[in-house]
């Protein structure tokens, strides 16, 4: 078997920083895929199925381009669900503000979808022709928030280009009380869902650990 080579389809800095973290050898390719576009095609899934659906998106459109060839391609979408919506990034620091004020002492659940692509040659790379994907989820209690922490928070930028409008690794941390369930997954990316499609795909985690 030649060498493995893992590509993350995401250009999220969080996503690659947890790989590297625990451990996995990775590249990053991103393509320019159409979120909005992709979810239209599908009429309106529910925030479990939209992150699967771009991820499965971010992955094949990555897979399809020659850098890929003979590698393992991983891509990645986190949606926040609160209140029956679906909240992708906000990207306007009114539209944030309003969703912070609103989370503020409750509770959502942050899906985050992964699709793996082996891109392997079937005959001499080992290659299983794999192309398949799960979601990790995970309920996320907010503290209750001040105003003057709100504005503070959006103020920093942070919360603009993220789902849901907060991280958990970094400024936002603060303002979150709990997690039920894998909390890599609200990072973006869960180890042990990415460890479950590897071996879907012939591959051990440990394999990639180091390279």
């Amino acid at each position: 078997m030649t060498d493995l080579n893992l590509i993350l389809a995401s250009a999220s800095p969080a996503r690659t920083k947890l790989l590297t973290n625990a451990g996995i050898a990775h590249s990053v390719l991103v393509s320019d895929v159409d979120e909005d576009a992709v979810t239209a095609r599908y009429g309106t899934p529910d925030p479990h199925d939209t992150a699967l659906l771009l991820a499965r998106a971010k992955a094949e459109a990555v897979a399809a381009l020659p850098e890929a060839e003979g590698s393992l391609v991983i891509g990645c979408d986190s949606v926040f669900e609160f209140e029956g919506e679906a909240h992708g990034k906000p990207w306007e620091p009114e539209v944030a503000r309003e969703r912070i004020r609103r989370m503020s002492g409750k509770v959502g659940v942050l899906h985050t979808g992964h699709w793996l692509v082996d891109c392997r040659d079937t005959d001499d790379d080992g290659g299983s022709g794999a192309t398949l994907g799960g979601v990790s989820s995970a309920s996320v209690y907010f503290a209750k928030l001040t105003d003057e922490e709100i504005d503070a928070y959006v103020a920093t930028g942070e919360p603009l280009q993220v789902a849901g409008s907060f991280t958990i690794d970094s400024l936002g941390g603060a303002f979150i009380e709990k997690v039920d369930g894998d909390p890599h997954a609200v990072v973006g990316l869960s180890v042990s869902m990415l460890r479950e499609l590897l071996a879907s795909a012939g591959v051990k985690i440990t394999d990639l650990w180091g390279r």
